[in-house]
């Protein structure tokens, strides 16, 4: 990863005030631009695990000439509300203003770098709106299959507290049939509203608008020479079929997102940076 200058330092900052207060962290490029990207973080406890890697990846853009602006959500991290308030259109709508802020400061268009769920957000946004590029690590491709995932968590605690979430109508069946009545769930330290919730739970990716951009799509394996996962595979032939331009890339590392230790993964650093480099993303 041979560095063009020294980048200067990152610029926290919020974007505007109040109840629309977004905390982001500003990666000016050194020299001149050659293109911006606005980052997207993951969902709950995976945003905390993966600050580093997301820190690491930025720094190694500017210093390679790309503007980053990593913000955070409406109620994450922080920026203001609450996480039990959060809803996916108000995502939407937060990732319109950073794309709208970096490309003014930046003077380049900007493009999307998504983590997990905040990859499908990139996915999601891309079917409305012209992008010159999406990065996506490790993306969400089913919001069902993944609300279930962390539903579990919740059935997990349960299960050693008072012995409950059991099968046959229990477990993850009875939290989503709570959800769709309503009712809030608090799930490993999160207040998970209903609409956020039912929002994620319809979104897959393989029935989306194919994106009218270059897509770079990266997954993290425990060891080289691995294959794409088959969900990946299946969503990104769906939309190859539509005519979307992605290009698949498996690497070897840890799963920081997730690992109970802050972890990162160099091969993931190195690759995003090099893909840049490739004919559909050359300036």
């Amino acid at each position: 990863m041979s560095a063009i200058a020294a980048a200067p330092p990152a610029q926290p900052l919020f974007l505007d005030a109040g109840a629309a207060a977004r905390f982001c962290l500003y990666h000016a490029p050194a020299g001149p631009c050659r293109g911006a990207w606005l980052y997207l973080h993951p969902f709950a406890e995976e945003m905390n695990k993966s600050r580093r890697m997301a820190a690491l990846q930025a720094r190694v853009l500017a210093q390679n000439g790309y503007a980053v602006l990593q913000m955070d959500l409406y109620g994450c991290g922080d920026s203001a509300g609450d996480f039990g308030d959060a809803r996916w259109d108000i995502w939407l709508q937060d990732a319109v203003r950073g794309l709208a802020w970096l490309e003014q400061r930046s003077g380049c268009a900007a493009g999307l770098w998504g983590l997990r769920l905040g990859a499908l957000l990139a996915l999601d946004m891309a079917q409305a709106r012209p992008l010159p590029g999406l990065l996506l690590w490790q993306p969400v491709t089913n919001g069902s299959q993944f609300l279930t995932n962390f539903l579990r968590l919740k059935v997990a605690s349960q299960m050693l507290t008072d012995g409950g979430g059991g099968k046959d109508g229990g477990g993850t069946t009875a939290l989503k049939q709570a959800l769709q009545a309503g009712q809030s769930l608090e799930i490993a330290g999160y207040t998970l509203d209903p609409a956020l919730a039912l929002a994620i739970d319809a979104r897959n990716a393989e029935k989306f608008t194919p994106p009218a951009c270059p897509v770079h799509w990266f997954e993290v394996a425990a060891e080289s020479g691995r294959s794409l996962s088959p969900a990946a595979t299946r969503v990104i032939a769906a939309l190859g079929a539509g005519g979307a331009n992605i290009a698949p890339h498996v690497v070897a590392g840890p799963q920081f997102w997730v690992t109970q230790e802050i972890a990162t993964c160099p091969a993931l650093l190195d690759a995003t940076l090099h893909s840049l480099s490739e004919p559909c993303h050359a300036a």
